[in-house]
């Protein structure tokens, strides 16, 4: 069966299909005519599985080893639960520290966070985990640099396949041409080598003193 009625079957979306097969976790046959997928009541079932585990928050590496067959079903829940076991003991330390703060009077500029944060860190110390806020400033930053050097690279090779167009319908002497041609590929090359730069600052960590936790 084609792709799409995969996705009215398991409803799941075509991108998230492409995702699993992309991690290792799906593989539909090929047809050897056309080269295109063909998704087995197998495949369809396993997607099932995927879903009702990932609804279950398992993470990607733990459904693969049952899949596999390297870790049982009862082996990976009972992993998994201790995972949410700590999960939620952490919810509930956070929750705590949330409603002391709640009886504070007054507005948040009132507040004296050194008792609390002498406090978060005695419970780190301890094992307890909260948020990571720098880790998800990195990603948020990432994705976004990202997505803006991909916005201007394709801007530049938009610039490129129209010069190359106009080149082909009025011709011109060669070294305009190699001059004109080479102008938008050394703004990709900047662009691509700026992006690098920032993903080593944000990797490294950033001195932005509102993100300073």
């Amino acid at each position: 069966m084609q792709i799409k009625q995969v996705e009215l079957l398991v409803g799941m979306t075509q991108k998230n299909i492409r995702f699993y097969e992309k991690e290792g976790l799906l593989a539909p046959r090929r047809d050897t005519g056309n080269g295109y997928r063909n998704y087995s009541d197998a495949d369809v079932m396993r997607l099932r599985r995927i879903k009702l585990l990932r609804k279950l928050d398992v993470p990607l590496e733990e459904i693969r080893t049952m899949l596999e067959g390297r870790l049982t079903l009862a082996e990976g829940m009972r992993r998994h639960q201790v995972t949410l076991e700590n999960r939620r003991k952490n919810l509930d330390t956070a929750q705590t520290l949330c409603e002391q703060l709640a009886r504070q009077p007054g507005l948040l500029q009132d507040l004296d966070p050194e008792e609390g944060l002498a406090q978060i860190e005695k419970l780190e110390e301890s094992g307890v985990r909260f948020v990571d806020v720098k880790q998800q400033d990195k990603k948020k930053r990432s994705r976004g640099a990202a997505l803006a050097a991909a916005a201007f690279v394709g801007l530049m090779l938009l610039c490129e396949l129209l010069l190359i167009w106009g080149f082909s319908t009025e011709p011109a002497p060669l070294g305009i041409v190699i001059v004109l041609m080479a102008v938008p590929l050394v703004f990709v090359l900047g662009a691509v080598l700026a992006l690098w730069r920032r993903f080593q600052e944000i990797k490294g960590g950033e001195i932005d003193d509102y993100r300073n936790y």
